[in-house]
């Protein structure tokens, strides 16, 4: 595997530029060549990526990746509906669970936004529709360089002070830039990357 001047392409070894980030772990080159930057429209997926968002804060993207299909388990597939009806007594199962991110105000932060969710969807329709009111045309930044790509940005910044100011949690700015990102929102797929 070769590294570009930049340090923002690797070719591998099927002879494709992906960005740097995805290394060579296979589930992390998956998830770079088949979902992180396309748009996703799908409220449920929407509301999983935000949630999963929010657990990655201070950890790799990769360990929330392996963890996944626990996550979707452990919080009922990411069922807003579902998810608003937990209690203490579902907050200490997820604590239990070694399956997932075993954090409080993680876990407490997903059933927190699930009812947030509602009142945001009685009110927009949709996720889909609120989220992609974000959607920026011409990303700030140097897509050419890893440096030059921010950690989060003026749009993503609305997006997490309009989410805040309706009581959602673990939705920072630099937060909702990484979702933006992996969502489509934003393509931050570097110049050259055969993905871009």
């Amino acid at each position: 595997m070769s590294v570009d001047a930049h340090g923002a392409l690797r070719e591998h070894p099927d002879g494709k530029s992906r960005c740097w980030w995805c290394g060579d772990d296979p589930l992390y080159v998956a998830y770079h060549d088949e979902e992180w930057g396309r748009a996703l429209h799908d409220d449920r997926r929407l509301f999983e990526k935000i949630c999963l968002e929010g657990f990655q804060a201070g950890l790799s993207w990769l360990t929330i990746l392996r963890k996944r299909e626990n996550f979707r388990a452990a919080f009922n597939q990411y069922d807003p509906s579902i998810v608003a009806s937990y209690d203490e007594a579902d907050v200490r199962r997820l604590l239990g669970d070694a399956g997932i991110v075993r954090h409080r105000g993680k876990i407490e932060s997903v059933i927190n936004n699930s009812r947030r969710y509602a009142e945001l969807t009685a009110e927009f329709g949709s996720l889909d529709a609120f989220v992609w009111n974000f959607a920026v045309e011409h990303p700030e930044g140097d897509r050419s360089a890893p440096h030059g790509i921010p950690s989060s940005t003026p749009s993503s910044l609305r997006l997490s002070k309009e989410l805040k100011r309706r009581g959602w949690t673990f939705v920072g700015a630099t937060t909702m830039y990484a979702f933006m990102q992996s969502v489509g929102i934003v393509n931050d797929h570097v110049e050259g990357c055969f993905t871009r």
